[in-house]
């Protein structure tokens, strides 16, 4: 079952548009470079039907099928933005770019589709319409929604969707996958514990933000130990604790904490804001304190509807013999998940192999899995919608 001989002939090509990505990594919305790196691609390719500007930098474009009896129209997305980190990779094609790496294989993607793209307008080999996606900003801009608030589904008439991703520590060659909730949602929030600021020496004049503050990271943690069922998953974590003053003689005024929630249920991420309000304000109460809670949605769950995550695992079929269809569910996050909130799809995972983790400044795109990313994207045309 290998992968379609086109792949392998254009894997040095394709190779090339991802190294040129890799030098000129741009960030969230301003991908203007990026973009029109793909917008020549596909004229290139032939292709007409470009529209650029969706989500502000993202592009959308149409590649018809031979023939359009079926009526189907399928989605493929790829993500463009690189993140704000200074490479360690010490690969000669490093980011030219000071403190900004394409460390989450986005460049990878990008230039799969891209592959995926000549292809399909070559061979036209399906009866339907795929709409090919290049999205901004899904490092913590929401690039994603921004598309589908600009009407990506309803004005390109999208009935199914999906996307890959690549993913370290899986062997290059094998795919992975599950129906059902696959990356968490990933929610924010600021609590800011207002006190009384006074001198170390002097306690009982003081109310003691720091102390107060301190009691509300444990008593959060208890969230997830004693409000969540076991068989769950939920994460609560407190990343940053801060006070107004540096000085050891000092008690603080105020203090403020950051951290995040996520979790692979969404019934519990409803819940999850009201609980740390309540164990905030009330915890603050307690000491004579007072608490405001900032809360912050960020990306929903992502979530894999059954029959397309069939599909999905169809096509993985067809490129490599290493398919597994019900890999455990990770607690990152993944703004595809506001396109499988609007349409069914499937978002599977591409082996890396052995290299650092995304996001690692030392993480390297392995371009061996160029070929089965193309021919995965591009089976999953054929299979679902078959030549009339």
């Amino acid at each position: 079952m290998p992968v379609k001989n086109r792949f392998a002939d254009l894997q040095d090509e394709i190779t090339k548009w991802r190294r040129h990505l890799h030098e000129n990594p741009e960030l969230m919305y301003e991908v203007h470079k990026t973009a029109g790196f793909v917008e020549e691609r596909l004229k290139e390719f032939g292709l007409t039907d470009i529209t650029t500007g969706i989500g502000r930098t993202g592009v959308v474009a149409v590649i018809e099928g031979k023939t359009n009896t079926s009526g189907r129209v399928i989605g493929l997305r790829a993500d463009m933005d690189a993140l704000p980190i200074t490479e360690a990779s010490g690969v000669d094609y490093a980011s030219k770019t000071p403190g900004v790496m394409h460390a989450c294989g986005h460049d990878g993607h990008t230039s799969i589709l891209l592959g995926a793209a000549k292809y399909l307008s070559e061979t036209r080999n399906f009866d339907g319409k795929v709409v090919l996606i290049f999205q901004p900003a899904e490092e913590g801009g929401a690039g994603g929604k921004a598309m589908c608030d600009d009407g990506l589904m309803e004005r390109w008439g999208i009935q199914e969707v999906y996307g890959l991703h690549n993913m370290p520590g899986l062997p290059v060659g094998q795919f992975a996958i599950r129906p059902g909730a696959l990356l968490a949602s990933s929610d924010e929030f600021e609590i800011t514990v207002t006190g009384k600021g006074g001198h170390a020496a002097a306690p009982h004049d003081a109310i003691d933000t720091t102390l107060v503050a301190s009691q509300i990271v444990v008593s959060l943690h208890s969230i997830v130990s004693r409000n969540v069922n076991p068989v769950k998953r939920v994460v609560l974590t407190v990343g940053t604790f801060e006070t107004d003053s540096t000085a050891s003689n000092v008690i603080a005024h105020t203090a403020r904490l950051q951290g995040t929630v996520r979790t692979l249920d969404t019934e519990y991420r409803q819940l999850a804001e009201g609980w740390v309000r309540q164990i905030a304000e009330n915890v603050a109460a307690a000491y004579g304190a007072e608490a405001k809670v900032e809360w912050s949605p960020g990306y929903p769950v992502t979530i894999n509807t059954e029959e397309e995550t069939g599909y999905a695992v169809e096509a993985a079929r067809a490129v490599s013999a290493d398919v597994v269809d019900n890999t455990d569910p990770i607690m990152p996050s993944e703004d595809f998940a506001y396109m499988l909130e609007e349409r069914p799809g499937a978002y599977m995972f591409l082996g890396n192999g052995d290299t650092a983790m995304c996001h690692h400044p030392a993480y390297v795109f392995d371009d061996n899995a160029i070929p089965l990313g193309c021919s995965w994207f591009a089976e999953l045309v054929e299979r679902r919608m078959p030549a009339a």
